[in-house]
């Protein structure tokens, strides 16, 4: 086996992030993830992020777009409605995220295709929601952010709502989708049905401000952004925060305040045992952030982190690139692409001691595999596929 899911098939019809992020990680743990792409292909082959493109491939495509085969398919000819119905009598879960209805109007929504093939699993994802008000509106990752109250957690108090600066919310659908379609997954096998799941990155991400909108419906009253700007966390009090040292930065969690004032060189809080002073939190701030200027971050860090305090470096990427544990984790792995030649990226975050994922393919050319997936999966002769190219229905790279 290559990967706890070998053998499982996947009709990706997913672009941008959030869905192709779900069907890699689906792909990097051995299932077999079939792209069904239109003509002009994946959004995101048109987009990258720092408009980096490496050998006129877009980093952002390639980064979401590993352990998976590109079957080029134009949904709107019949013959290429026909043809995604022929692939998914072999296919075990189909993930859309086109906007709600779309699949529908296409002629393979769930009742069509779930009638074709009863065991098979039917993921949409969406900005909102299958159903609702807001349903016609567009969903991307900074306006759902926006309407989580995510960004007020952000920045000083007297700061504007500050965005996160990643496809948060894409991110978090992701892993939704995943965990539902294996949910799905498990549930078919004790009942022999497939299902229909639905993820949104609405839904999402409010799941990822659990404990502070809690605090807020159960009487903690709305957060309230420090003044100081090393805290990044309203709820939380001293000495939680990020302080300058003399070279970086050093990020303290939660601590008793006694304690690590007597370990920085500071007195007057010998009285406060606390790991969560929230009364005058910004003074004390302030405070500690004058004693970790004096030295170091690694002599702070070889100090505190031998009297157990919780601490870190604060990395750049840079940083990020050369940790020693990034390296025994096997988290920067490399993959050669046909085109862009040598990628960069990161690993497999979850290990299996008897089925491990593994970087099988790189990100496809557009429609690389159109013809070996219609013939492998649909049946398709050499002739067939010749004329369905000739008419536009499939294109091949």
């Amino acid at each position: 086996m290559s990967g706890p899911l070998d053998g499982v098939v996947v009709l990706d019809f997913t672009q941008l992030l959030q869905g192709p992020y779900a069907t890699q990680m689906l792909g990097d743990m051995g299932a077999e993830i079939l792209k069904v792409e239109p003509p002009a292909g994946d959004w995101m082959r048109k987009f990258a992020l720092g408009n980096l493109y490496l050998a006129g491939e877009s980093v952002s495509f390639l980064t979401f777009n590993r352990n998976k085969r590109s079957a080029c398919i134009n949904l709107k000819e019949a013959a290429g409605v026909e043809a995604v119905k022929q692939l998914v009598l072999h296919a075990d879960v189909i993930i859309e995220n086109f906007r709600p209805g779309v699949m529908e109007r296409l002629g393979i929504g769930y009742e069509v295709l779930s009638a074709i093939n009863p065991r098979l699993i039917f993921c949409s994802s969406s900005g909102w929601g299958q159903t609702g008000p807001y349903v016609s509106r567009p969903g991307q990752d900074l306006l759902v952010q926006a309407m989580t109250g995510l960004l007020f957690l952000n920045g000083k108090d007297d700061d504007p709502p500050v965005g996160i600066g990643l496809g948060i919310a894409d991110i978090a659908s992701a892993l939704h989708i995943v965990y539902g379609v294996l949910a799905a997954l498990y549930s078919r096998e004790r009942t022999g049905k497939g299902q229909k799941v639905e993820v949104s990155l609405y839904n999402s991400l409010l799941t990822f401000v659990n404990q502070e909108l809690s605090t807020y419906l159960n009487g903690g009253g709305l957060p309230q952004r420090g003044h100081s700007g090393n805290n990044p966390a309203p709820y939380n009090g001293a000495p939680y925060g990020m302080y300058p040292t003399s070279d970086g930065y050093i990020a303290i969690a939660m601590n008793p305040v006694g304690k690590l004032a007597a370990l920085i060189g500071l007195s007057g809080y010998e009285h406060l045992s606390s790991n969560n002073v929230m009364d005058n939190r910004d003074d004390i701030n302030r405070d500690f952030a004058r004693a970790f200027q004096k030295r170091t971050t690694t002599d702070w860090l070889t100090a505190l982190l031998a009297e157990d305090i919780w601490c870190s470096p604060v990395y750049t990427f840079a940083d990020v690139e050369h940790d020693p544990q990034v390296a025994h984790n096997q988290m920067i792995v490399e993959y050669q692409h046909p085109k862009a030649g040598l990628v960069r990226t990161l690993g497999i975050p979850v290990q299996f001691s008897e089925t491990p994922g593994d970087i099988r393919r790189p990100a496809p050319l557009l429609g690389e595999h159109t013809n070996s997936i219609l013939a492998e999966y649909g049946g398709y002769s050499p002739e067939m596929l010749e004329r369905l190219n000739k008419q536009g229905v499939i294109c091949q790279a």
